[in-house]
């Protein structure tokens, strides 16, 4: 039987272990999406406890938490640190099969040096391990990201934020990584939500505009797209239920733009109308600045709505949605290809059957370049597990050309979730490794080389211009 995670985890053969240690295991980490605070980053936030640190805010542990009947007090509620600890330990246990029972263990050996193994029996014993380490070595936000080998951190922005932090952050030169904005326009595209006027109002007082009609609107959003740019962005990202196209003029789109700024309801026709609009100019606007535009879709938000309302989002109740968006990704993509404004691409389904539809539909829209203009994007939320991972690489090689795949990202709010680029990477070698052992691929060093560096981190560098 092999050693519980040990140096070899993940890694079957012997092509596999060659190329982690030799060509992965050493690179810099590119997280190009995220959500973790960079107030967090600008501060350096000291930890000082390992519940704290690993917990807070951590919507995937809180989830197997709840599976094992936990409850509310010891996941987000008034329970001391030490007893939501005991309780995950608990929980983790039992996970058998759950990327987060890897996850938390490389946590444990990368940032606190324990090999050993957390359950129930060993919660008070581990709890006091971390707290010797954190005592002794601190546990500040900077440290963790240094220690982790980050070099680019690409985090998530409404467009009205000030980028207060940001701003100190650049001007800080004892910070040796990079911290950028990244475009998150998600609240202009929600017609049908309570807060959309009030959201559209904060928009302007931000832009210096006031907007009461869509050219006003775009306007705004030129101006604060211009303001992200002087700050470093040259990424986008949208969080979409699902992918829509409806085609509508522009005085359409103005007048049921103005129909929901004086508080009326509009339908899903209408928000549809809208939406399609304002994606096709801010795909535009992205393409004129060579900004990146990253679609992530196939979410169900807060789906629980008693949950919902004693929680608020981001807590642990969204899920998978299986709406196609085949047609309407295909169309979107086409309308700004047939103008010549097509971005960069990055297209992420939350659903995994949607790994063929992407793949087949990004590769009509491919264009040259040193990198692979269109990307199907890494295998995130509930996908970031070995068989997720496994399937979107096997997609990805069997309908695309894998050297060219971008890679991981972190999509976390948790300064430890660094640890899952390495996961990835295992992975990413053994699927290799694997291809190499069976005659699939020659057993060519520097071949083989090349394109785990490559998808590791040499082309995301290249892709965003890093």
């Amino acid at each position: 039987m092999k050693r519980f995670m040990g140096r070899n985890f993940l890694l079957d053969t012997e092509t596999a272990r060659d190329l982690f240690h030799r060509c992965a295991a050493d690179l810099p980490i590119i997280d190009y999406h995220c959500h973790i605070s960079p107030k967090e980053i600008w501060e350096n936030r000291a930890f000082t406890n390992p519940t704290e640190l690993w917990l807070e805010g951590d919507h995937y542990k809180w989830r197997i938490m709840r599976a094992s009947g936990i409850e509310e007090t010891y996941i987000t509620g008034d329970a001391s640190d030490f007893e939501k600890f005991q309780k995950y330990a608990e929980a983790l246990e039992k996970a058998i099969g759950n990327p987060l029972y890897h996850f938390s263990h490389l946590e444990l050996q990368r940032y606190f040096g324990y090999t050993g193994v957390l359950n129930h029996q060993t919660a008070g014993t581990v709890y006091s391990y971390c707290m010797d380490r954190i005592a002794e070595e601190g546990c500040s936000v900077r440290d963790l990201i240094r220690g982790s080998h980050v070099e680019v951190i690409c985090t998530t922005d409404d467009p009205a934020d000030d980028l207060r932090y940001h701003e100190l952050i650049a001007e800080d030169p004892s910070i040796d990584f990079k911290v950028y904005p990244a475009w998150r326009p998600d609240q202009i595209l929600n017609l049908d939500k309570d807060g959309f006027p009030a959201y559209i109002e904060k928009l302007g007082n931000a832009a210096g505009v006031r907007i009461t009609d869509l050219g006003s609107l775009l306007s705004a959003l030129e101006k604060r797209m211009d303001f992200f740019a002087d700050h470093g962005c040259r990424i986008s990202d949208h969080g979409l239920y699902r992918i829509v196209y409806r085609e509508g003029t522009e005085e359409e789109a103005d007048r049921i733009l103005k129909k929901r700024l004086q508080q009326e309801t509009v339908t899903r026709e209408e928000t549809e109308t809208v939406q399609t609009y304002l994606m096709k100019e801010l795909g535009a606007a992205y393409h004129d600045r060579g900004w990146v535009m990253q679609l992530h879709y196939g979410c169900q938000r807060n789906i629980n709505t008693r949950a919902f309302k004693a929680l608020g989002p981001d807590t642990g109740f969204d899920a998978m949605h299986d709406e196609s968006s085949a047609e309407p990704l295909a169309a979107f993509l086409n309308s700004l290809e047939i103008r010549d404004k097509l971005p960069k691409t990055i297209v992420y389904s939350l659903n995994p059957s949607d790994d063929p539809v992407i793949e087949t539909i990004l590769g009509c829209f491919q264009a040259p370049g040193p990198v692979q203009k269109m990307q199907h994007g890494a295998a995130w939320w509930f996908n970031d597990h070995r068989p997720g991972i496994e399937a979107q690489l096997r997609s990805f090689a069997s309908t695309g050309v894998l050297g060219n795949f971008i890679g991981m990202l972190t999509d976390s709010r948790s300064f430890l979730s660094y640890a899952r680029h390495e996961y990835f990477r295992r992975i990413l070698c053994n699927f290799i490794g694997e291809l190499a052992e069976h005659g699939e691929y020659p057993d060519d060093p520097d071949a083989l080389r090349r394109i785990i560096e490559g998808i590791s981190y040499e082309n995301a560098k290249k892709y965003f211009g890093f």
